[in-house]
């Protein structure tokens, strides 16, 4: 396990940029942040469409919190151990009760079988590639970096606050306001501080926003 610089995230990504400038609280512009970002589409083991974050995840570094980390491999535990030959046992019964064409639990199974072994070829091949890096290591800074919580307000938006945490591809959940490390607003966030104001391309224009607060914990 190791802890990712900045810069060869960077230097991992895509070269298609996105629009984001950021300056502190009182104007002072820090300059243009230029991140790529990958596109397209495609399926996960699960057969369902992925994001082109995901996509764009399988062609640059794999960061993931430890905590991911254990679900997906907590995950891979049961499917092989549990749901895969229990599956099977179903699959092998159905299939002696006669003319398989019309059989609902042998054409079920099989088609549940293929999503299983498509699972288990995805989570093995995110296992393997994953960098594991833990936000806890980061202590008390206050620049953003993989693994950070971030308070931030919209500048023109009442500044209600709101919470993120940075995480991987295979951690978003957008309820629990866990964003992947690839998304135009982490990105933007990336190397930036509390009090700093981002200006971020979105499809009605222009928003600026300006970060709160930053902390380091374990995502639950």
């Amino acid at each position: 396990m190791r802890l990712p610089c900045i810069n060869g995230i960077a230097r991992t990504m895509g070269k298609t940029p996105i629009f984001a400038r950021s300056r502190n609280a009182n104007g002072r512009n820090n300059g243009h942040n230029r991140n790529g970002n990958g596109n397209g589409s495609g399926r996960n083991g699960t057969g369902r469409s992925v994001s082109a974050a995901e996509q764009a995840a399988q062609e640059v570094k794999n960061y993931i919190t430890p905590q991911g980390y254990a679900r997906l491999k907590t995950e891979l535990t049961k499917l092989l151990g549990v749901e895969r030959p229990d599956l099977v046992k179903t699959i092998s019964w159905a299939a002696s009760n006669g003319d398989r064409s019309e059989n609902g639990d042998y054409i079920y199974g099989k088609k549940r079988l293929r999503e299983i072994d498509r699972r288990i070829h995805y989570l093995n091949t995110r296992l393997d590639s994953a960098e594991v890096v833990d936000p806890i290591k980061r202590g008390d800074s206050a620049q953003i970096f993989f693994g950070a919580t971030v308070t931030y307000a919209y500048i023109r938006g009442g500044k209600d606050e709101r919470t993120i945490t940075i995480v991987g591809v295979d951690e978003v959940d957008t309820k629990r306001g866990y964003v992947s490390w690839l998304s135009p607003i982490a990105r933007s966030f990336l190397k930036k501080r509390s009090g700093d104001v981002v200006t971020l391309a979105t499809p009605s224009g222009e928003a600026e926003i300006e970060i709160i607060g930053v902390r380091y914990r374990a995502p639950a």
